[in-house]
């Protein structure tokens, strides 16, 4: 499992130490370290089968997940790589996502209260004790089996070694329980940032650049292990008029927020969009141009000359907002960077220059040390920016998780913003990335936007 992260030192890290968090024999970690490499990755889904078989699993498969999620909480840092593991072994067990945001909420309430459940009798106790024992010598046994680098396994595939060593101490797990009691205090200061506030409570305090404002606006009211951050791309009058409309209906997290930036030119850009749509609406039905959205991309040679002539209109916005949703991409890089969220896994969501803010916002953080486990996925739909696969390797560097890119070949808008340099470069929003990366997800949005 742990292969899927593509960082070498934090995969045997996160080994060792769980390895010493089971209490397992220091016998088991070379096979453990080797799995981790990605030895006998084709066995896995036999050996999660198997484990879904057990009684003691039967009933609850989840208790892995806990087990994993107190572990990676442990120090008061919910590393995004651990999160995308986590998520993963999840998914292997038939256990839906929402389950996880349940088991972490409930991790949350418990280290909200500092302090632990005293309603397990004792009896209860001593018998989860002695499964916890039993499950744990099958297992043991299992890894016993492995030998001169060859997958033996009780299945014929111990392929899942995370799996398999997060069922030994998994029914009754008192790993929450521990944490809210011991280090309860220390952990929230560090998840969630000693000042507490999160990202609402950061404010620039002065002027950045030529940044003129950068400001987060809570788009729900709750608290949550991991956030997640919307951009939007232009404003404009009437109901998208405000940065948070574009995602009433966001449903990523339990703790989300959008980024107000630049209002102002954002508002100007919007403005000439609508003029210049409209006036290509008139056109259409003035020159009877059989030109649509499904009719894919107009190259620079068929555009109409009257369109050409009202350039003008959205040229400078445009490239007033091109410029300043890098220099706002830079600055939420460096916020990220300090924490201001706290220590727990980011995802970042945005479209057209809001995709160009994260855009920027990568690029900048793969050039700091420590960039790594801050963000979790990155979704960017419409992204204006260079789609040349060499210009996004840096990006897969910081990002845990998926990296989505939203694109349409027939969005003329972008097209037409474009229009006098589109025929040297790639533009991310409209096509594919060929970025040979798994992680990478490239989504046709045609059928979406027609």
């Amino acid at each position: 499992l742990l292969p899927l992260l593509p960082y070498s030192s934090f995969r045997t890290g996160f080994m060792e130490a769980f390895v010493r968090w089971l209490k397992l024999p220091d016998a088991v970690l070379p096979a453990m370290t080797a799995f981790a490499s990605g030895l006998g990755g084709e066995g896995t889904e036999t050996f999660t089968q198997v484990l879904l078989e057990d009684p003691i699993l039967k009933a609850n498969p989840s208790g892995i997940t806990q087990d994993l999620l107190s572990f990676s909480l442990r120090d008061g840092s919910y590393d995004a790589r651990a999160r995308v593991l986590i998520c993963h072994i999840t998914w292997l067990l038939r256990i839906p996502l929402e389950e996880l945001d349940v088991l972490e909420q409930s991790l949350l309430e418990s280290l909200k209260e500092q302090k632990e459940e005293e309603s397990e009798t004792a009896e209860v106790s001593r018998r989860k004790k002695e499964r916890r024992r039993k499950l744990k010598r099958y297992l043991l046994i299992g890894l016993a089996s492995l030998g001169g680098g060859t997958v033996l396994g009780l299945t014929g595939g111990l392929a899942a070694p995370l799996v398999a060593a997060g069922a030994a101490t998994l029914i009754g797990s008192a790993g929450a329980a521990a944490l809210a009691s011991t280090a309860g205090v220390a952990l929230m200061a560090s998840l969630f940032g000693a000042a507490g506030a999160g990202l609402t409570g950061y404010k620039m305090k002065k002027r950045v650049g030529a940044i003129e404002e950068f400001e987060f606006l809570p788009l729900t009211e709750g608290k949550q292990l991991h956030i997640t951050i919307a951009i939007t791309g232009w404003l404009c009058a009437g109901k998208y008029g405000s940065f948070t409309a574009p995602w009433s209906n966001l449903l990523q997290s339990s703790e989300q927020y959008c980024l107000a930036w630049e209002s102002k030119y954002l508002m100007e850009l919007g403005h000439a969009l609508d003029t210049l749509l409209n006036g290509f609406i008139n056109l259409m039905a003035e020159e009877a141009l059989k030109l649509t959205v499904l009719s894919g991309i107009v190259t620079a040679l068929t555009w109409p000359t009257s369109l050409l002539t009202a350039a003008s209109v959205i040229d400078n916005p445009w490239g007033v907002c091109l410029h300043r949703s890098a220099q706002v991409g830079k600055h939420l890089a460096q916020v990220l960077l300090s924490r201001q969220q706290g220590k727990r896994p980011v995802t970042l969501i945005g479209f057209s220059l809001g995709a160009r803010v994260i855009y920027f916002c990568l690029q900048e953080m793969a050039q700091e040390k420590g960039c790594e486990g801050i963000i979790e996925d990155v979704v960017l739909l419409g992204a204006p920016v260079e789609g040349d696969a060499k210009h996004w390797k840096a990006i897969s560097r910081v990002v845990s998780g998926r990296i989505i890119n939203g694109y349409c070949r027939g969005d003329w808008l972008l097209s037409f913003v474009y229009r006098t340099s589109s025929v040297q470069i790639k533009v991310a929003g409209l096509q594919p990335v060929d970025l040979e990366d798994r992680r990478m997800v490239n989504m046709d949005l045609s059928a979406v936007v027609s």
